[in-house]
């Protein structure tokens, strides 16, 4: 982690003491004025709770200004998040053309905010944004699966997958124009978790947006067969891939929310 490099403005600081009490590793405390100060910097995590939390923008760490920081206004409604929780759905039909840049930004810039354990920063992320860079991938992927599969013994429950990859039906990415490959640093403490939370949010802003999604556990799976495809992911050496999403345009529209079977819930 970059240094602390911990600020205080004391024009600015009423000594409410926020800041100290939100720092659950006690890494801030008061000095003898009462203003906040860092006595050990050590164990850290980078949270910027501080940073966040002060009234006046007096706390300044790892050299942001604060005054750079968004303002936090009004909040989503319950029922507008629980609407867009309910129609959600996996899409499996995508319009063949490119994201407009601007949604594509704000969908790159919208990871950078998702939680991680520890706030371990340890995500990588390689996106296809390009229609025809996809189909290439696509091709490479399925030339490299075809030649395994002619000599590869499966189980039976898995041979219409065989099938229909052998037959050219691109079950895998479901002509979906755009992925994004989350990896994960080998030495994250969550590192099997935090790339499942970054997708989630990166699922439901792009849900806001219009944009379709979908979990892709197979070429999760069998991306890796294709080492030339890997090599083109960059993916640090001290990663490994942690989940595929694909998203693009849906070329369908859900009208109304599913009714599922609802869980069973322990309540102490």
């Amino acid at each position: 982690m970059q240094n602390l490099e911990f600020k205080v403005d004391k024009e600015k600081c009423i000594k409410c003491g926020l800041c100290i009490k939100d720092c659950f590793l006690k890494v801030i405390n008061s000095d003898d004025d009462g203003y906040p100060c860092v006595n050990d910097e050590t164990f850290c995590i980078g949270c910027q709770h501080c940073l966040a939390i002060c009234p006046k923008s007096a706390i300044s760490v790892f050299g942001k200004n604060p005054d750079a920081s968004s303002e936090i206004g009004n909040k989503t409604s319950p029922e507008e998040l629980e609407n867009l929780i309910k129609a959600r759905r996996s899409c499996r039909h995508f319009k063949q053309e490119n994201i407009d840049s601007e949604t594509m930004n704000k969908l790159k810039n919208i990871l950078n905010w998702t939680p991680t354990g520890v706030n371990f920063r340890g995500l990588h992320f390689t996106i296809v944004e390009d229609l025809e860079k996809m189909k290439s991938i696509k091709e490479k992927v399925y030339q490299k699966l075809k030649f395994i599969l002619k000599f590869m013994p499966l189980k039976k429950s898995l041979k219409p997958y065989k099938d229909a990859i052998l037959s050219g039906n691109d079950i895998m990415f479901r002509n979906a124009p755009h992925m994004i490959a989350v990896s994960v640093d080998k030495a994250s403490p969550c590192k099997e978790i935090d790339p499942v939370i970054t997708l989630s949010y990166f699922e439901l802003y792009a849900q806001s947006l219009g944009i379709g999604t979908l979990w892709c556990g197979i070429a999760f799976k069998l991306l890796p067969f294709s080492k030339e495809v890997m090599k083109e992911f960059k993916i640090p050496k001290n990663h490994k891939l942690g989940y595929v999403m694909l998203f693009g345009k849906p070329d369908i529209q859900y009208k109304r929310t599913i009714q599922p079977d609802k869980y069973d819930i322990t309540v102490l």
